[in-house]
């Protein structure tokens, strides 16, 4: 009997979905980002590894916008599993799933089997847009991907993208950015080179920081939602912080600060000790990584209600709790369904996991759990506090890395 043939992973129609979608998308961004996309003009009809720093919920499309063929994305499961949303973007663009914090092995053999049929493959090698303005943690495990695929790096950088959107706002700002190809690395020029040498050429060429007062971003809200990426307080630690307009006040001691079009922290009846957000979501880092989590085995360290549904990955979310108080302890997490209390220990969990602005994926016992709250909701100091276990469990407390 004659073996059937794989499907191909690229399609026909991706062809003909670019050519009707690339003009009004690229509108789109304009109109809502203002964002100013060079398109790459020496592209010379071959496919390409694409690598961008990720700063919006539309870098994709700035990417898409660039060049003249259809792209195939690394994309997070959570976007796989809502229904026929899912089929129909499934169906249209084809993206390839991944698993997040895990080396998902599926994905990279899906990513060399759409090189091999000749498909431009785009990566967001931080994995995570973020919170604070600079570029996160980049696995070293791109440089051996990229040398696998084999086919010529794209840099490509966003520049603005946080001034116009923080990943912790609903809103965009009035302000300029750009993105844009800033070096082609050919398949010759990174074979002379090692997996150390050929990261870190990556690694600084994404590399942006937006802590810098170089432009100003102008929203009536811009302060809105900031306590979904911060929970300390200089003054007081651990702390409830409430945002309106564009001020941010810390519950407990009543700190007001107010944060400004250039990105710039004001304290308004303080003197507030950080001018940036960056240095503001540093410090929380650090006393992050100096808490002593038994302090916090008896009571918790922080109480939330959430909507909880169990995610079936590639196919739907199911609804668990429609709310429910989660409990945020030094080694687990509880949660109060009705009349029964769910505890993931952390020691049992392979990954916890923050998507979008403010949902909180939970994997434990081979399940997905997805706690999404209400819009001020912190997912981050779940991850946070989790990472900061995880580090003293292995016996090493000085590791500075707290899921971002």
């Amino acid at each position: 009997m004659k073996q059937k043939k794989n499907k191909k992973w690229i399609k026909p129609r991706h062809k003909v979905v670019r050519l009707l979608l690339q003009a009004p998308i690229s509108l789109l961004c304009k109109i809502r980002y203002g964002v100013k996309i060079t398109k790459f003009k020496d592209e010379q009809k071959r496919p390409y590894l694409i690598l961008y720093n990720h700063q919006t919920a539309f870098d994709q499309f700035f990417v898409g916008a660039a060049l003249n063929q259809p792209v195939y994305y690394l994309a997070s499961e959570d976007l796989f599993s809502n229904g026929w949303v899912s089929s129909l973007i499934k169906y249209l663009v084809e993206p390839i799933p991944i698993k997040k914090q895990t080396t998902d092995i599926k994905a990279i053999l899906n990513c060399i089997r759409v090189a091999k049929e000749g498909g431009s493959i785009a990566i967001a090698p931080e994995g995570n847009r973020t919170y604070s303005g600079e570029t996160v943690y980049m696995s070293p495990t791109i440089a051996p991907l990229a040398r696998k695929l084999g086919l010529p790096i794209l840099l490509f950088r966003i520049e603005g993208g946080y001034g116009v959107q923080p990943r912790w706002s609903d809103v965009t700002r009035k302000g300029n950015m750009r993105a844009f190809v800033s070096r082609v690395i050919e398949p010759e020029e990174y074979s002379e080179l090692t997996d150390d040498e050929l990261f870190t050429i990556i690694r600084d060429g994404l590399y942006q920081n937006e802590a810098k007062a170089d432009a100003r971003f102008l929203h009536k809200k811009s302060a809105e939602y900031i306590e979904r990426a911060f929970y300390t307080c200089p003054d007081c630690g651990l702390s409830n912080l409430e945002s309106n307009g564009d001020t941010v006040e810390c519950k407990k001691c009543g700190k007001k600060v107010r944060y400004l079009p250039t990105k710039e922290l004001e304290g308004i009846n303080c003197k507030f000790p950080h001018r940036f957000l960056l240095d503001w979501y540093n410090a929380q880092c650090d006393y992050v990584n100096s808490l002593d989590l038994s302090t916090y085995y008896a009571s918790p360290m922080y109480e939330d209600y959430a909507e909880i549904k169990e995610v079936i990955p590639s196919v739907k979310k199911i609804p668990f709790c429609p709310s429910a108080k989660i409990s945020l302890y030094g080694d687990r997490i509880e949660m109060d369904v009705k009349e029964d209390s769910i505890v993931f220990r952390f020691e049992e969990c392979s990954a916890i996991t923050v998507l979008g602005r403010n949902k909180l994926n939970i994997y434990h016992g081979g399940k997905i759990y997805q706690l999404k709250g209400d819009k001020r909701f912190c997912a981050l100091k779940y991850v946070n506090i989790y990472h900061r276990h995880k580090n003293i469990s292995k016996g090493d407390e000085n590791d500075k890395f707290l899921g971002l």
